[in-house]
């Protein structure tokens, strides 16, 4: 085989101080940090800072990895980056999909989130979440399309696995992921249909655009999207993983799906039919159960066990984790996902042993850094 595509991962964070309150000071670190942190290499995207929708995140971002060792030493880089350039503002970061601390998001000052504001109301406004994207290389838009006709069944076990936003405004949701939940209510957000073609790809998003609902091509959310800025696809379901680990983990089983996809369309392997009705099914179930209940299997869209269900994803990107030398680091990885919980599972542990949110907050800034 040629070399393993490239993988990178932008990771969102959310800001708080030592009490665990949510603190709005994104700009003032970017501002104090060096140039060189902010910006990243010179010569390659990712590696450096950025800021989201709302003052109390930041955003990091790697570089295109050829291998997971790689990866992983660049997602727990930028999460130690980041963490010392907020510690200057007597801030740290905490890898949590939602803030488990009741809080109203400060709006970044800028005329395009101002328009989003004025557009989406409370939609925008109760936007403090943090998500994981994973770009993965493509050879091309048209190989790009065809892997989005073709991995959108499995992206609800990587939302499952990646669940880690138990509490929404200080109370327990009952979801192992309420970011999905929130997250949804953008006109664009969630899963698609097959589309084809590039051309239809290019004409769904041009509908859109021409709607006047969303503002431009950026507000594209679908759970997997050709990226506007890389030859990638970018799958961006998951939620921010609590620890590193996990975050590798789910950029090596993303970079198998891609994989695995575009062999199908180069055998010629016509892909199924997706129906969104039933993947916005199955990613509501990852969304409640997490890796804690029962899960929809893609290989028979029946429920499963979240273990059988994560398992049959596994077997199914089998040939292209095993190519690339990921089965083993894959394994290890999910051995001590189990083993220690998602980020769901040990944020309501922490919640049962204190009953404190801040609590919650404060040891998950602690573990965000591994």
């Amino acid at each position: 085989m040629t070399a393993p595509r490239t993988v990178g991962v932008e990771e969102e964070f959310l800001l708080v101080d030592e009490q665990g309150h949510p603190t709005a000071v994104a700009g003032a670190v970017l501002d104090a940090a060096p140039r060189e942190v902010r910006e990243g290499p010179d010569d390659v995207p990712g590696g450096g800072l950025e800021h989201e929708l709302m003052l109390e995140q930041i955003e990091t971002g790697t570089p295109p990895c050829p291998d997971l060792a790689t990866l992983d030493a660049e997602i727990r880089a930028g999460r130690v980056r980041a963490n010392e350039a907020s510690a200057a503002l007597g801030a740290r970061i905490a890898a949590v999909g939602t803030s488990p601390v009741h809080v109203l998001g400060t709006r970044v000052p800028s005329r395009r989130y101002d328009r989003a504001a004025a557009q989406f109301g409370l939609t925008a406004d109760e936007q403090l979440t943090s998500g994981c994207h994973v770009h993965v290389g493509v050879a091309s838009r048209a190989e790009g399309v065809a892997v989005l006709d073709r991995i959108g069944p499995w992206l609800a076990p990587l939302l499952a696995i990646s669940a880690n936003s138990p509490f929404w405004q200080g109370v327990d949701t009952s979801y192992a992921s309420y970011r999905a939940q929130v997250w949804s209510r953008w006109p664009t957000a969630g899963p698609v249909r097959t589309f084809g073609s590039v051309a239809a790809y290019d004409d769904a998003v041009a509908r859109l655009l021409t709607t006047g609902t969303i503002l431009d091509v950026g507000m594209i959310y679908f759970d997997a999207r050709l990226s506007a800025r890389y030859p990638t696809v970018e799958i961006r379901v998951a939620d921010v993983c609590l620890a590193p680990a996990t975050a590798t983990l789910v950029a090596a089983l993303a970079r198998a799906l891609v994989e695995t996809a575009a062999r199908e369309h180069a055998d010629g392997l016509v892909p199924t039919a997706l129906h969104p009705e039933v993947l916005r099914a199955a990613a509501w179930r990852a969304s409640r159960s997490g890796l804690g209940d029962v899960l929809v299997d893609p290989a028979t869209w029946a429920e499963a066990s979240a273990h059988d269900v994560v398992g049959s994803l596994v077997e199914h990107v089998r040939p292209a984790l095993e190519d690339a030398g990921d089965l083993d680091a894959v394994t290890e990885l999910l051995g001590g996902l189990w083993a220690r919980g998602g980020g769901a599972r040990r944020q309501r542990a922490w919640f049962a042993e204190s009953g404190d949110v801040l609590d919650v907050s404060r040891r998950a800034a602690d573990a965000t850094l591994g």
